[in-house]
């Protein structure tokens, strides 16, 4: 009986150790989805920004310091999001591979709008030639922090180019499952790509209807499925907006009057004074999803549900 014993154990000895899947950090909801996603059944990844917390101005407490310096890969949207998360990457995360989605290359990358009212006269179409055009941006377009919005994941292109951005920082850190991480990123791609036809399909409902905004954090979500945003109350920095921004917003809505104002949980109720008697309703939208299911499903059902809750608004 000791030989077959023996033998079994030096079998056991010579089998190769299984590679350890890499630590992932990442900064929001809406990027630990899409990197949940590529991971799959592989492993899970940590997320710094906790339910209810604002990314622009994100303070990580001593457990979060601790995972972002255990991290082997750092994901994250970009210091335009998350400010103080880079000098925290760079103290405490030095020998992670840190990917800040919205620097890529390919990123389509909308300018900040620093006024209350947008104009809405230009065309929204989106053909060949466009996303041709995100994809050839200059130098410039990735060099001048802070003058972009940051709100970059609310675009479906941007987040189905990030899954196969992330399945290849994977695949570096870990090539024994890079095969895995590429044909999870195909999955989700296929699961983005349906969320989104399912709220094309319901945002054609509105019928060119325009929208307010509490917080300037849905343009690329407009821009993505062509609506008409008359104005925001703050800024994308979630700043308190001025009496003079608030009064041409109130004189703006009043001769253009939305369909629906989108708010946000936690929304000052005293900055909702300027469409107070006005009639017009509110929705209440997160951009970081943080009340449906978390993890690799969040991102479609955050583009699914945006649409849904902008159409019963307005009445459709």
């Amino acid at each position: 009986m000791l030989r077959p014993i023996l033998f079994a154990a030096s079998l056991t000895l010579a089998l190769p150790a299984l590679a350890e899947v890499p630590q992932v950090v990442t900064d929001i909801g809406p990027v630990e989805s899409l990197t949940a996603m590529v991971m799959g059944d592989l492993g899970a990844p940590d997320r710094l920004l906790q339910p209810g917390a604002s990314p622009h101005h994100m303070a990580l407490k001593p457990s979060q310091a601790r995972a972002l310096s255990g991290a082997d890969v750092v994901i994250w949207i970009g210091p335009d999001l998350t400010p103080q998360l880079a000098g925290q990457i760079g103290t405490l995360a030095t020998s992670a591979r840190s990917l800040p989605l919205a620097e890529l290359p390919a990123t389509h990358l909308l300018p900040a709008r620093d006024t209350g009212l947008f104009p809405h006269d230009h065309d929204h179409d989106h053909d060949e030639d466009d996303h041709a055009e995100h994809d050839d941006h200059d130098d410039d377009h990735h060099d001048d922090h802070g003058t972009h919005d940051p709100h970059v994941w609310l675009s479906p292109e941007n987040a189905t180019l990030w899954l196969s951005e992330i399945a290849e920082a994977l695949a570096e850190t870990d090539p024994d499952n890079a095969e895995t991480y590429r044909a999870n990123a195909r999955a989700g791609t296929k699961s983005i790509a349906k969320a989104e036809a399912e709220a094309r399909a319901t945002l054609a409902l509105l019928d060119g209807r325009p929208l307010a905004v509490a917080h300037d954090a849905y343009q690329y979500f407009e821009d993505h499925f062509d609506l008409t945003v008359l104005g925001a109350i703050s800024d994308a920095e979630a700043n308190t907006p001025g009496p003079a921004r608030l009064a041409a917003l109130r004189d703006g809505l009043a001769a253009d009057k939305p369909a629906c104002l989108l708010i946000e949980p936690g929304t000052d109720p005293r900055l909702l004074d300027i469409v107070e008697g006005s009639g017009v309703p509110t929705a209440t939208l997160d951009p970081l999803g943080t009340n449906l299911p978390q993890g690799a499903t969040l991102y479609p059902a955050l583009i699914a549900d945006m649409a849904r809750r902008i159409i019963t608004c307005a009445g459709r």
